[in-house]
C-alpha cells in the first residue's frame, strides 16, 4: 500500500504542492503458476540510466517526485557513459558572439531535416538553455570566456555557431554530473536488471473500463542478472530512457555494454518513427570509437591489408589522380563525418576529378575495401603516400604538400600550427586527449595502426513521441536516443540536447499528472493511480514470458536443461552481419525482402532453433528476441521506403538501376538516384499489428505559431494549463 505524505512546496509558478507519494514496503509476491514473482510498485519508473534517463529522474525529484525507482542493465554501461568523438558536441541556442540566434531559428533549423515535426522541434529548441544551464550548473565543464560567454563552432547541418563541447568525454560528464544528483537525493536504482517486457493493459490505470483498444502502461518485467529470476516492475508512468537499439548491427560503434530495449516497446505496440534514418560513419573497431574531427583532420594514412595482415596496400591511391584532393576529402571527414548521400558523386574514368566531389566517398572506398575481406587501417606513424608513391618502397620520408590542399584545409591546418610532421605530430599538437584516449585505451597511436569500418552511430528515428514525449501507448515516455524526434538531418549533438529536453518535458508532465491525480485524495488512502494488484492482462503477460524460459529451459522453473549446444550468440551474429550487409548504409530492395524473411522465420520459430545449455543462457536468448523484433521492424520499414520512393536520402544508398555509380568500377548494386526531397514532408510510422510490422505515411506537424501575447501566456501558465 502506498502511504502519501503531506507537506507543503512552493514551486516558481506560485502552485502549492500538498501530496507528495512516498512508499515503506513496495514490494510482495505474486503466484503465476509454480513461480513466486516478487512485484514492485511506484508511481514513476525510469527504464535506463544514461543521461536522459537520469536526468529524468532528478527532474522528477526536483518536481516533488518520491515513489520512483531506475531499473538499468548496469549505471556504468550505456551509449552516453562509453561513447564520445575526438570533440563530443552538445548542440543548443547560441550563447555566445554577436550573430543573431532564436528559438525559432533553432527549431526552424530542426524542422529542416526533413521528416521532423516542428512542435517537437520547437519542444526541444525552447528547452536548449535550460537544460545546457542545468547541466552547467552540475559541474559539466563547457567552456566559456571571461566574459561569461559559452563560446560556439559551427557543426554539421548548423547554419549558426551553435556547437559547444566538453571534449571526448561530453555526454560521459553529463552522467557523471547526473548520477551524483540521483545519489544524492537517494532515488532508487535497481541495477542489473535486463527487460523483457514491456507490460500494457487495455484498461486505464485507475479502473477498469475497456476503451476501445487504447494501451496503457502497465510495468516492465525484468530479468535478474545476479539471481536469473524474474521480477516486475508496477508502475503506469515509465520513461523509457533505454537507448537506441544498438545490438541490430554487426558493424557498429555502439559500446559493448549498450543493448537498447526498443524491441520489447515495439512488441507491446509502440508506434515507430522514421526508423529507416539512421548515421553511419568510420569509427575504430577496438575500441568502438568514432574516428571524426580531428583524428581526420591530421590526414591519417589509409591502408589495407588481407585478413592476415599481409598485403598492405594504400587503396586510396587508386582511385584519385589528384593527391591533395584526396587529402582535402580526407581532411573534411573530419566535420562530415556522418556519411551522407548528398556528398558523393560520379566518376570519371576510374578517378575521381571533380573537386565538387563530398568527402563520403571515402566512406564508400572503404566500404568496398572491407567487403573483399581486406581489413582498413588508419595510421598515424607516417604520412599518407599520395604525394610521394614511391616514398614507402624506396624507404625515403614522405612528407605532404600542404599548398596542395583545398584552401579550407590548407587555412586551418596552418591557423592551428599543424603544417608539419607525421599524423600523430598533428594529433597531439590540434587535439592531445584525442590521442591520449587511445592509449587509455591499450592502443598507442605513434606505435600501432587502428583498424576501421563503416559503422551504425545512432537512430535519428525510433520511438514516436507527441511535445511532451507521451508514446501511443498512454504513459509510455520514450526519451534520449529511444525517442524518434529527429528527421532526416540533425545538426551534430543535436541528441545531447533532444535526450536532455524530452527527458524533461516528460517528467514535468508526469508530476504534473501526479499532482492532480493525487488533489483532493485522504492521506490515509491509496492513490488512484498506483496499482495495488496486477490485473489479469498483465498476469497473462507475464505468464507469456515465464512460458518461453520454461520452453529454452526445458522446465518451469529453469533448473533442467533441455539439451543441445548454446546457439544464440551464432544466430544473434548472423542475423546481425545480415543487418549491417543489407540494411545498413546500402540497401538493396530485394536483399532487404530477402532478409527480412529470414529474421521473421527465426522469430517465428524461436522455441524451435534457439538452444540454451540452462538458465545462465536466457539473458542472450531474450536479448536475441530483442534484436530479432527490432531488425524485422526496422527492415519492414527500409522495405515500405523502397517501395514508395526508392531514392537515397539521408545516411544510406537505396539500390536504384536506372540511377549512376558513385564511380566507376564498383559493384552495379551501388547504382543509386539521389533524393528529391519529394518525402521532406512525411513522417514514416510504422506499428506491430497481429505479430506483423505495418507501415504508414502522414504530413510532419508544422512549427506552432508564435503566440506573443505575453498576458494570455502569463495567465494560462499561472492556472498550470500548459500541460
Amino acid at each position: 500500500m502506498h502511504r502519501i505524505i503531506t507537506y507543503t512546496i512552493n514551486t516558481a509558478a506560485g502552485d502549492k504542492i500538498h501530496h507528495i507519494f512516498f512508499n515503506n514496503n513496495m514490494k510482495e509476491t505474486i503466484q503465476i503458476g509454480q513461480h513466486q514473482i516478487p512485484v514492485y510498485h511506484y508511481d514513476v519508473l525510469i527504464a535506463g540510466s544514461g543521461a536522459a534517463g537520469l536526468n529524468a529522474a532528478d527532474t522528477l525529484y526536483d518536481e516533488g517526485v518520491r515513489n520512483m525507482a531506475i531499473v538499468t542493465e548496469g549505471l556504468k554501461a550505456g551509449t552516453s557513459r562509453n561513447t564520445g568523438s575526438d570533440k563530443q558536441t552538445y548542440y543548443k541556442l547560441s550563447l555566445g558572439g554577436d550573430a543573431p540566434d532564436s528559438v525559432r531559428s533553432l527549431a526552424q533549423t530542426l524542422f529542416d531535416g526533413g521528416s521532423a515535426d516542428g512542435d517537437i522541434a520547437l519542444a526541444e529548441a525552447a528547452a536548449s538553455v535550460p537544460c545546457f544551464a542545468k547541466l552547467v550548473r552540475l559541474g559539466v565543464p563547457f567552456p566559456r570566456n571571461a566574459w561569461g560567454e559559452y563560446v560556439g563552432y559551427k557543426t554539421d547541418h548548423d547554419p549558426a555557431r551553435r556547437a559547444t563541447s566538453a571534449g571526448p568525454y561530453t555526454s560521459r560528464f553529463m552522467t557523471e554530473a547526473l548520477e551524483a544528483q540521483v545519489i544524492l537525493k537517494g532515488i532508487q536504482v535497481f541495477s542489473h536488471y535486463q527487460i523483457v517486457k514491456l507490460l500494457v493493459d487495455e484498461s486505464a490505470a485507475n479502473d477498469n473500463i475497456l476503451t476501445h483498444g487504447k494501451k496503457y502502461a502497465a510495468g516492465i518485467m525484468c530479468l535478474n542478472l545476479e539471481t536469473l529470476q524474474f521480477e516486475v516492475f508496477i508502475s503506469s508512468h515509465i520513461i523509457w530512457a533505454t537507448g537506441g537499439p544498438a545490438a541490430i548491427y554487426e558493424n557498429s560503434v555502439y559500446p559493448q555494454s549498450q543493448n537498447g530495449a526498443t524491441g520489447a516497446a515495439l512488441e507491446a505496440g509502440v508506434m515507430g518513427r522514421n526508423l529507416t534514418e539512421w548515421q553511419y560513419g568510420l569509427a575504430s573497431i577496438k575500441p568502438r570509437w568514432n574516428v571524426s574531427g580531428t583524428f581526420m583532420q591530421v590526414l591519417p594514412r589509409f591502408f589495407s591489408t588481407d585478413i592476415n595482415g599481409s598485403d598492405e596496400r594504400e587503396f586510396l591511391n587508386d582511385y584519385f589522380k589528384n593527391p591533395g584532393q584526396l587529402l582535402s576529402l580526407v581532411f573534411l571527414k573530419g566535420y562530415q563525418w556522418p556519411f551522407d548521400s548528398k556528398k558523393i558523386a560520379a566518376a570519371d574514368g576510374g578517378c575521381i576529378t571533380d573537386a565538387r566531389y563530398g568527402s563520403s566517398i571515402i566512406d564508400i572506398l572503404v566500404y568496398l575495401e572491407t567487403s573483399k575481406g581486406r581489413k582498413v587501417f588508419l595510421d598515424y606513424r607516417q604520412n599518407p603516400c599520395a604525394n610521394n608513391p614511391g616514398a614507402r618502397s624506396s624507404g625515403a620520408q614522405n612528407t605532404i604538400d600542404f599548398t596542395s590542399l583545398s584552401e579550407e584545409a590548407r587555412s586551418y591546418l596552418e591557423a592551428a600550427g599543424a603544417c608539419f610532421g607525421i599524423p600523430y605530430e598533428r594529433l597531439v599538437k590540434m587535439n592531445s586527449p584525442a590521442a591520449e584516449f587511445y592509449k587509455s585505451r591499450g592502443t598507442d597511436l605513434s606505435l600501432q595502426p587502428l583498424e576501421i569500418a563503416l559503422c551504425a552511430q545512432h537512430n535519428n528515428g525510433g520511438l514516436a513521441v507527441d511535445s511532451w514525449w507521451q508514446s501511443n501507448i498512454e504513459g509510455l515516455f520514450p526519451a534520449g536516443e529511444a525517442a524518434g524526434t529527429h528527421g532526416v538531418y540533425r545538426p551534430g549533438g543535436s541528441a545531447l540536447n533532444a535526450g536532455q529536453a524530452g527527458s524533461s518535458r516528460a517528467a514535468a508532465f508526469i508530476s504534473r499528472q501526479l499532482l492532480r491525480k493525487s488533489s483532493g485524495k485522504d492521506a490515509d488512502e491509496p492513490a488512484a493511480h498506483c496499482r495495488t494488484e496486477t490485473s489479469p492482462a498483465v498476469n497473462s503477460q507475464i505468464q507469456e514470458v515465464l512460458n518461453i524460459a520454461g520452453s529454452l529451459t526445458g522446465s518451469l522453473n529453469g533448473s533442467i536443461s533441455r539439451g543441445g549446444p548454446d546457439n544464440v550468440k551464432d544466430l544473434l551474429a548472423q542475423a546481425c552481419r545480415q543487418m549491417s550487409l543489407y540494411g545498413g548504409v546500402f540497401r538493396d530492395a530485394e536483399k532487404i525482402k530477402i532478409t527480412l524473411e529470414n529474421i521473421h522465420d527465426l522469430k517465428e520459430n524461436f522455441l524451435q532453433r534457439v538452444t540454451i545449455k540452462d538458465k545462465t543462457g536466457l539473458p542472450a536468448a531474450f536479448r536475441l528476441w530483442d534484436t530479432l523484433i527490432c531488425q524485422e521492424t526496422y527492415l519492414a520499414a527500409m522495405a515500405d521506403f523502397a517501395e514508395k520512393n526508392g531514392r537515397s536520402r539521408g545516411s544510406a544508398l537505396y539500390r536504384n538501376d536506372s540511377g549512376s555509380l558513385p564511380l566507376t568500377g564498383v559493384p552495379r548494386e551501388l547504382a543509386f538516384l539521389p533524393d528529391d526531397g519529394s518525402l521532406n514532408g512525411l513522417v514514416q510510422e510504422i506499428y506491430y499489428n497481429n505479430g506483423q510490422p505495418e507501415a504508414t505515411w502522414r504530413k510532419v506537424r508544422p512549427i506552432p505559431p508564435v503566440d506573443e501575447s505575453f498576458e494570455l501566456v502569463w495567465k494560462i501558465f499561472r492556472e498550470s494549463n500548459i500541460i
